[in-house]
């Protein structure tokens, strides 16, 4: 952990700190790809948006596309992300804007470069940078800055870069040259958003025999890094629900779907609280609270173990071969 002058501020060593923890950075491709590649051939259609979905007197779910084609569903496990139209269609509000913005990308080192295998962070005063490499010749990096609006969409990579390295154009140069290394077509520029899911008050994220999975029903701000790690709890939770529904058959799938959200509200909804809780923090720009912050809470406060003890996450191994 670095201050935006380069000086840093804290190390940590899992071998040291908490030999109990671990950290892994994977490249969204790689893990998008390993995951599709243990589906059926041709089981993934491509470019087929979501304009409509209708339950059939006989209960099941009909998918209506942008492309005027129809899929009939017995089940319909939604994973569609932070602007999902099937948690639209289930009563659920837009995600709320948290007043920051964060410009990511992969920096690209086709011959390779020798990073070592840590993250490293650095703050400012509302805006903070980090990098990790993901591979032997790739590195994640983002830049967070606060922003009063999402402001208007930009897509044009020159601006983005440019964005980017205004924000931090006096910070430690390995982060500026990460910055410059990296190809068009990964930068990216998101407003950032969550949901939080108050008891009694949000609803359910099943409807029927459709089921929310991930951002598609929590949303959560990326400053826990478990935003997609929940999405992955979620796919096993839900799966162990309903491959038991199907064995005993003495739950209906709408029952395992209402145990599914009975089990994962109680991890999921204090994340998001502390993500956001987080992130305020880390956004501010009080000269102050950055001083103590710099001075007192990185160095001397803060514990690898108990600030990674929200990773924990542990499940015994799916097996279906008997359902």
């Amino acid at each position: 952990m670095k201050s935006e002058d380069g000086r840093e501020l804290r190390s940590f060593n899992f071998k040291d700190e908490d030999q109990t923890q671990e950290m892994r950075a994977v490249e969204r491709r790689i893990l998008l790809e390993t995951l599709a590649n243990q589906l059926p051939t041709n089981a993934i259609s491509f470019s087929s948006k979501l304009k409509n979905i209708e339950i059939t007197d006989n209960n099941e779910t009909v998918l209506k596309l942008e492309d005027d084609s129809h899929i009939s569903a017995k089940i319909v496990i939604a994973c569609d992300g932070i602007r999902s139209p099937v948690a639209k269609w289930m009563g659920f509000s837009e995600p709320r804007y948290v007043g920051y913005c964060a410009i990511r990308g992969l920096g690209s080192y086709p011959n390779g470069k020798q990073f070592d295998p840590k993250v490293t962070y650095i703050y400012g005063r509302g805006v903070r940078a980090a990098y990790v490499p993901v591979s032997p010749t790739k590195v994640y990096w983002f830049v967070c800055f606060n922003s009063p609006s999402p402001g208007p969409k930009i897509t044009d990579p020159s601006i983005l870069r440019e964005e980017a390295v205004k924000l931090v154009k006096n910070w430690p140069k390995e982060l500026l040259n990460v910055i410059e290394s990296t190809p068009d077509d990964t930068i990216i520029r998101t407003p950032l958003v969550d949901r939080w899911l108050w008891p009694g008050l949000s609803p359910p994220p099943s409807k029927g025999n459709v089921v929310l999975v991930g951002d598609a029903w929590h949303p959560m701000t990326p400053n826990l890094g478990q935003g997609a790690c929940c999405a992955l709890e979620d796919a096993v939770v839900l799966a162990r629900k309903v491959a038991q529904s199907l064995k005993f058959g003495n739950l209906t799938v709408e029952d395992a779907f209402r145990s599914y959200a009975d089990e994962r509200w109680q991890r999921i909804f204090p994340l998001t609280a502390r993500a956001n809780l987080a992130g305020g923090l880390l956004q501010m720009d009080n000269s102050a609270v950055c001083s103590f912050r710099n001075n007192i809470l990185v160095p001397k406060l803060i514990r690898l173990g108990p600030m990674l003890e929200h990773t924990n996450f542990d499940f015994e191994p799916l097996n279906f071969d008997s359902v």
